[in-house]
């Protein structure tokens, strides 16, 4: 069985704040709206890591169970101390993914971002939850 660097569930509380929205919106998600977002190192159930298109064999993936996927690659961690949210002791972990061009930044408590290492490929999966 594979095992997810993050899975959590979020609720999206605005959309384009700022005004500075896409012009082609490729997977389209509006307010109140949950959704399950998933980083993992593979697709493949057995936590085997994915293979070339050479050889490759039809089978079931992750991708079966969810909208939407993307391919990235983890390129920056960093650690802040002071006032958090996110940790009672005022630790938090920034971790930054660039998925094509896409950049995400995840913040959390250090406990949660153990399995993350600089230059790890990923997988982000989402999946609309009604």
């Amino acid at each position: 069985m594979v095992d997810f660097l993050f899975d959590d569930i979020f609720t999206i509380e605005k959309v384009d704040p700022d005004g500075k929205k896409f012009d082609k919106e490729i997977y389209p998600m509006h307010e109140e709206e949950k959704f399950l977002m998933v980083l993992s190192p593979t697709l493949n159930w057995s936590g085997a890591p994915v293979a070339g298109k050479q050889g490759q064999v039809e089978q079931k993936s992750l991708a079966d169970k969810f909208d939407y996927i993307m391919h990235g690659l983890l390129y920056k961690m960093s650690t802040a101390k002071g006032k958090s949210e996110y940790s009672k002791e005022g630790v938090k972990v920034e971790v930054y993914a660039s998925f094509g061009g896409l950049q995400m930044m995840l913040k959390g408590d250090p406990t949660s971002c153990t399995k993350f290492k600089i230059d790890q490929n990923m997988f982000l999966l989402i999946r609309k939850l009604i």
